[in-house]
């Protein structure tokens, strides 16, 4: 029975939840963090980090290289958190330059649809995912981004969707097309109706970030603060036995998605963030300044923008084919 197995020191792990907490991070990466932690206690026999040090965690990282054939990008996950527990929960960092086992990391181009292909796609979508499908197309957002909007971060007048707390805690401002603000703005009207029927049975306050409900105590049941994409099903806060209604899960979404890429007939493996990388790409193949692009994506470094020019839908590297010169 998984309840009589022997299992981390929940001192240590609560300690690891404060530290993640007051620093903010989302609650996917501390939940990546909680699991990388979980595991590496448990290689070494439930030993405390504090007995270990770098040889054991670098033979941690051999083990996930050499016999779980891990990829870099999760080996790069285990290792911020173990970087993450030495250096900000146990307050003794590692020494471990040059000392690192490494995956290799392929160089993988991103799969990008023409846009007859996102048509197709977006035919095959209704409802809440047609809608989130649109912004993640329109304004090159990030899944998670998409179904974390609330009202006040839509801007029909500027056309501006303002992202809050995206990848690496930032902030920016994105497009707003205006192709999708008639159906928004009616799915708001909607999402204003369930909102006022929650208020009326006594909930309806939505979570704030950090302290701001503390601050402002009238925000969590005001409408600029509202999902834009709320869930069907409510749930009960644990810590303060709040009955809350939380964004739509992003699981409802890729399944949609799913589905629908397979009604389509698209012969690609797009998924959810094919429409981010759709975004950029059709937006250098119109002409837009790559710095643009960038700024629209979030990105810290052009060059993670620039493997767009890659793909671009005019062959290799966005030239001409000298066979094509020749038959003319």
């Amino acid at each position: 029975m998984t309840g009589n197995r022997p299992q981390p020191n929940p001192r240590l792990l609560q300690r690891v939840q404060s530290i993640l907490r007051l620093g903010h991070y989302s609650p996917r990466t501390g939940a990546a963090y909680r699991g990388w932690i979980v595991r590496y206690v448990k290689f070494h026999g439930l030993r405390h980090p504090l007995d270990l040090g770098e040889r054991d965690v670098i033979a941690f990282l051999e083990y996930l290289v050499e016999q779980r054939r891990v990829a870099a990008s999760t080996q790069g996950q285990a290792l911020s958190a173990l970087l993450f527990l030495y250096a900000r929960v146990l307050v003794r960092p590692l020494a471990l330059q040059g000392r690192l086992p490494r995956s290799r990391r392929p160089v993988r181009l991103p799969v990008v649809l023409t846009q007859g292909e996102v048509r197709r796609l977006l035919d095959q979508l209704s409802g809440t995912a047609r809608l989130v499908a649109l912004l993640l197309y329109g304004g090159g957002l990030r899944l998670s981004e998409g179904i974390s909007l609330r009202v006040k971060d839509l801007d029909f007048v500027t056309g501006e969707i303002r992202v809050r707390q995206g990848k690496g805690g930032k902030d920016r401002v994105t497009v707003l097309a205006k192709a999708v603000m008639a159906a928004l703005q009616a799915h708001l009207r909607v999402v204003e109706q369930l909102h006022q029927r929650d208020l009326a049975r006594g909930w309806g306050a939505v979570v704030l970030p950090t302290a701001l409900a503390v601050k402002y105590p009238s925000a969590p049941t005001s409408w600029p603060w509202q999902w834009v994409f709320p869930a069907r099903r409510t749930y009960i806060e644990a810590a303060t036995g709040v009955r809350r209604r939380h964004h739509v899960h992003p699981s409802a979404i890729q399944r949609a998605m799913t589905a629908a890429v397979g009604r389509s007939g698209i012969a690609k493996r797009a998924s959810c963030h094919t429409l981010r990388h759709s975004f950029a790409t059709h937006l250098l193949e119109s002409g837009s300044d790559i710095r643009t692009v960038q700024e629209l994506l979030g990105h810290d470094d052009v060059t993670t923008t620039m493997r767009y020019t890659h793909v671009l839908n005019r062959g290799g590297l966005g030239v001409r084919s000298p066979l094509d010169r020749l038959a003319e």
